[in-house]
């Protein structure tokens, strides 16, 4: 079975789980647009999930998904709301879905866990996950070590199931590129920040369509929890603070609140601004759609034009 049909989607493209960014206008839009949109239930309530969900159902009638980030306290009831609004499709991350996976997939719940290594990927698979997607440091957010060249075939090659691939993919050839590197779709964040729909203020997308290839940077290597951003004040002053030494304590207490000032309030020097390094080849702002179609087309006429012989 591809992607497609697992999925029930026009185009292999999954819109990324980005943090009180991945709402209704957004992934609705993305779906409308022939992909997969995705939520990000991350710091919600069960009743936000389910007002959320439900505004998202008002926006579009294909289907859409859920992301769980699973060291949140309240996976069994975000779990209750996605069953009882008959969700068919999550992602997760940031935790093993192990305890829970019975209750999914006895719900009829197709379930693609992100992986940054192998070695989760087989674990994963085991599990019972539908697919998996192969996110490598190059994405926005939450990032792991390996880069998405060379970790998506050797997922490709451990698993028997679907491998999506994410990080650094922002148009028509880095699709084509995933493809060859065996992935039966693409996951895509980064492209969608500097969308019409995104609920994000102007302010952040100016700062994605700004920035070069080399203006994000990771924080939190050391404290063991990646996050790569857009390099800015904020940011400076964390990795200033971070080759020191300073405790987690400290360090957490610079970044709280960071991702609301700048999606919400337009902070983009005081605010974390996460974003991939694919963002330096964001030009343009454009619809979902547009977006959406743009990337399959190129993908075509990029596989017409290869000669490799």
């Amino acid at each position: 079975m591809t992607i497609l049909e697992l999925l029930g989607i026009k185009y292999p493209i999954i819109q990324g789980a980005m943090a009180q960014i991945a709402k209704a206008p957004l992934v609705a839009a993305v779906s409308n647009g022939g992909g997969l949109g995705i939520i990000a239930s991350g710091g919600m309530s069960g009743e936000e999930l389910r007002t959320e969900i439900r505004k998202t159902k008002a926006l579009t009638d294909k289907p859409f998904g859920v992301n769980l980030m699973l060291m949140m306290t309240n996976i069994g009831e975000l779990t209750e709301v996605l069953i009882e609004e008959q969700v068919k499709i999550i992602t997760t991350g940031a935790g093993t879905p192990k305890s829970f996976m019975p209750v999914w997939k006895d719900a009829g719940i197709i379930v693609i866990p992100v992986v940054p290594s192998v070695m989760i990927a087989r674990k994963m698979a085991k599990l019972g996950a539908d697919a998996v997607i192969a996110e490598g440091t190059e994405a926005g957010g939450h990032v792991g070590e390996t880069t998405t060249m060379a970790l998506l075939p050797q997922v490709v090659d451990a698993v028997e199931i679907p491998v999506i691939g994410a990080g650094g993919i922002g148009d028509g050839r880095g699709v084509v590129a995933a493809f060859a590197l065996g992935a039966s779709g693409v996951q895509v964040g980064t492209r969608f920040l500097a969308s019409e729909e995104v609920p994000v203020h102007p302010r952040f997308k100016e700062a994605v369509l700004k920035a070069q290839d080399r203006d994000t940077t990771v924080t939190g290597r050391s404290a063991g929890s990646p996050v790569r951003s857009i390099k800015n004040k904020m940011i400076k002053e964390y990795l200033r603070l971070e080759a020191v030494g300073v405790d987690r304590d400290e360090l957490e207490a610079l970044t709280l609140g960071s991702l609301r000032k700048a999606v919400l309030e337009g902070d983009t020097e005081n605010g974390s601004v996460m974003a991939g390094q694919i963002a330096g080849l964001v030009k343009e702002i454009k619809p979902c759609r547009e977006i959406i179609t743009e990337m399959m087309t190129e993908a075509q006429e990029t596989l017409k034009s290869l000669s490799l012989t």
